[in-house]
C-alpha cells in the first residue's frame, strides 16, 4: 500500500497553541489539538496596568509536546514515517533574550521567574519610550531606516523591546547574547541546534519588525544603534545578515525531539513566520485581497507582485517585505492592536458584578457557581450581538474609538486610548457593544483607506480567525462599513493550515506555496455582501469616528 504524505502545522497564538495534522495531498484535517498556556492562563509574569505581557518558554515547550503527541494519538491510521514535515507560526513581534547556545534565559535556573528573561508578547507596550526614541533618532539619520516599515517604529516590535529590557534589567543585560523571535526559536529548538549563529532567521519577522531590508543589505549598521544607546553597541554582530523565506528548511527533527514526539529524524522543519502571514496563505490569499486575521487583535496582510510595488513606499503600515508571505511577492502588513480584545474587555466589565457576587454567595456551592459563571460568560457576546442587531440605526448613536491597546495602523501610536461619545442615560449594554463593534469596523476602514490612498488597490477581504468564524453580526457590519464583500475561510485553524502548506513545500510535496494553496486549500464557507442602505448609513457615521479620533490624538 502506498504510504501517505502528512504534515503538521503549528500555530502559536496569544492564549494557546494548536497543532493540526493534515493530509498534504488534499489539505484535509486528520486531527488537531489545542493547549492553553497554563502560566499565562493564571496571569503569571503579566502586569496589565503597566502594559506588561510576558510568556514563559515552558508554556511553549509543553504545548508543542502535548499537541503534537495528541494529534498523533488521534490519528491511529497514520504511521509516524508518513509525517514528512513540520512548520510553525507564532505571534509577533514576540522576542526573547537568549544565551550563546540559543537558550531563552528563562529556562536557566537563575532567570526562571524573571519576566525580563521571558518572551515579550506582541501586545506588551512597556517599550513606548524606546519606540519614540527610535523614531526621533531615525529622523536625524542621512538614510531613513524606517522607510520599509511604514515610517514609524512601534513599541510592539523587536528593537524597542530589546532596548527596554536591556535598560530595565542589568542581570538580563549581562547574560543576553542575542535577541530572538518566537517564530525563529521553535524551529531552532526542534532541529536541536546548539549555537545561535546557526539559527535561520525568518524573512517575515526580520523585515516587518527588525528593520532588515534587502535594499540595505541587511540590518541598519551598528552605528545607527550604538548612537541611539551605547547598550546596543555590537548587538547587530550577534544577530543576523541573511534571512530565509518559509518555503525553506531550517533542518531536520533532532534525535531528542524525534524520540520525545515519536517521529522520525527525517522530518523536515520549516523556517518559521508570523501567524497572520502563514494564515494568509492558509486562507488562500490572492493579490490585492486583504486577508484579515481577526483574533485578539487583527493582522491584515496584502500581497502584490514585486513589479507593482517597485518604487512605492507605503506610509503608516507595518512593513513591506519581499517574500514575507509568498516568495516572489511583496507582503504588506497592517493591523489593529485590539479587536477581539475590545469585546473581551467589555465582557469583563459586564461580568465584574457576576464574578464578585457568585464568589460571595452563600446560596449555591462553589462548583455550581463556577458552572453558572462559565455558562453566562459564554453567552454574553452572542446575546449582545443579537440585541445590538435589533437596535434602530440613528446618526447620533453612541460612538466609540477602538484604541484600547493603542493604534497599530495607520500610523502606529501605542499611547493612544479608547473612548466613547454621545452617552446618555439610555446608553445600555447592547448600544455600547454596538458602538465598539462599529469602532473596530471603522478602524478596519482606516486601514483600507490608507492602502488605497497610497496607490494600493483593495479588491475585497478574506476573513480568518475566531471573530470571523463566530460573529456574523460583526462580519456583516464590516462588509457594510467597508462596502466590500468579505469571504470567510472555512478551515477552523487557518493559520495552522497555512503552516501545514509551508511544511508541504519544505517536504517537497509541492514545488511552490501557490501550488500548495491550490492542492490543500479548503475554500470558503460564507460570504458577506454589503447591504446598500447600511453602506449609506455608515458613510454618514464614519466622519464622527474620525473627528473623535482626531480630537483624542491632539489632546
Amino acid at each position: 500500500m502506498e504510504k501517505g504524505q502528512y504534515v503538521i502545522g503549528i500555530d502559536y497564538g496569544s492564549d494557546s497553541v494548536r497543532s493540526v495534522l493534515v493530509n498534504a495531498k488534499n489539505g484535509k484535517e486528520v486531527s488537531s489539538s489545542v493547549f492553553n498556556y497554563p502560566r499565562w492562563e493564571k496571569g503569571h509574569f503579566c502586569d496589565p496596568a503597566n502594559n506588561q505581557f510576558r510568556q514563559h518558554p515552558l508554556d511553549y515547550i509543553e504545548g508543542l509536546t502535548v499537541t503534537i503527541k495528541d494529534c498523533l494519538a488521534k490519528a491511529p491510521g497514520v504511521d509516524a514515517s508518513e509525517i514528512k514535515a513540520i512548520a510553525v507560526d507564532t505571534t509577533g513581534s514576540t522576542p526573547v533574550a537568549v544565551n550563546e547556545a540559543g537558550i531563552p534565559l528563562a529556562l536557566l535556573p537563575e532567570f526562571e521567574s524573571n519576566p525580563n528573561a521571558m518572551f515579550v508578547l506582541w501586545k506588551d507596550h512597556t517599550a513606548v519610550k524606546e519606540a519614540a526614541q527610535i523614531n526621533a533618532h531615525a529622523a536625524t539619520q542621512p538614510i531613513n531606516y524606517l522607510q520599509y516599515c511604514g515610517g514609524i517604529y512601534s513599541s510592539e516590535w523587536f528593537w524597542a523591546k530589546l532596548l527596554h529590557v536591556l535598560r530595565e534589567d542589568e542581570q538580563v543585560r549581562n547574560a543576553c547574547y542575542s535577541w530572538v523571535e518566537h517564530c525563529d526559536w521553535i524551529p531552532f529548538l526542534l532541529t536541536g541546534a546548539t549555537h545561535i549563529e546557526t539559527m535561520k532567521r525568518s524573512r517575515c519577522a526580520a523585515g516587518h519588525k527588525a528593520l532588515w531590508a534587502e535594499e540595505f543589505g541587511g540590518l541598519p549598521p551598528n552605528e545607527f544603534f550604538s548612537s541611539l544607546d551605547p547598550l546596543l553597541d555590537g548587538v547587530t554582530a550577534r544577530l543576523f545578515t541573511e534571512t530565509y523565506t518559509s518555503d525553506e528548511s531550517a533542518g531536520t527533527l533532532s534525535a531528542e525531539w524525534a524520540e520525545k514526539l515519536g517521529l522520525s529524524t527525517d522530518v523536515q522543519i520549516g523556517v518559521g513566520a508570523f501567524d497572520a502571514h502563514m494564515g494568509a496563505v492558509g486562507g488562500q490569499i490572492e493579490p490585492y485581497y486583504l486577508s484579515k486575521v481577526m483574533g485578539t487583535s487583527t493582522c491584515d496582510i496584502l500581497v502584490a507582485p514585486t513589479t507593482d510595488i517597485h518604487g512605492k513606499l507605503i506610509k503608516g503600515i507595518c512593513g513591506q517585505v519581499n517574500g514575507s508571505v509568498i516568495p516572489g511577492m511583496v507582503g504588506l502588513e497592517a493591523g489593529q492592536s485590539a479587536f477581539g480584545d475590545t469585546y473581551a474587555w467589555f465582557k469583563q466589565i459586564l461580568a465584574w458584578p457576576l464574578n464578585q457576587l457568585l464568589e460571595q454567595s452563600s446560596v449555591i456551592d462553589a462548583h455550581t457557581a463556577a458552572a453558572l459563571k462559565e455558562e453566562i460568560l459564554r453567552k454574553i457576546i452572542p446575546v449582545l450581538s443579537e440585541q445590538a442587531a435589533l437596535l434602530p440605526k440613528q446618526l447620533d448613536d453612541e460612538v466609540a474609538i477602538d484604541w484600547f491597546n493603542g493604534r497599530r495602523t495607520p500610523d502606529a501610536n501605542q499611547e493612544l486610548k479608547g473612548a466613547f461619545l454621545n452617552l446618555d442615560l439610555g446608553s445600555d449594554a447592547p448600544r455600547l457593544f454596538r458602538a465598539l463593534a462599529e469602532a473596530t469596523c471603522f478602524g478596519a476602514k482606516n486601514i483600507v483607506n490608507r492602502f488605497i490612498e497610497q496607490g494600493i488597490p483593495v479588491k475585497g477581504l478574506i476573513g480568518i480567525g475566531g471573530v470571523a468564524k463566530k460573529s456574523p453580526y460583526i462580519m456583516q457590519m464590516m462588509a457594510d462599513v467597508l462596502n466590500m464583500p468579505i469571504r470567510i475561510h472555512q478551515f477552523e485553524h487557518t493559520c495552522a493550515l497555512g503552516a501545514a502548506m509551508f511544511a508541504s513545500v519544505v517536504a517537497g510535496i509541492y514545488h511552490t506555496v501557490e501550488d500548495a494553496m491550490v492542492g490543500m486549500g479548503s475554500g470558503f464557507d460564507a460570504e458577506y455582501l454589503p447591504i446598500p442602505e447600511n453602506v449609506s448609513f455608515y458613510e454618514q457615521r464614519y466622519p464622527l469616528y474620525t473627528s473623535l479620533g482626531e480630537y483624542i490624538e491632539q489632546n
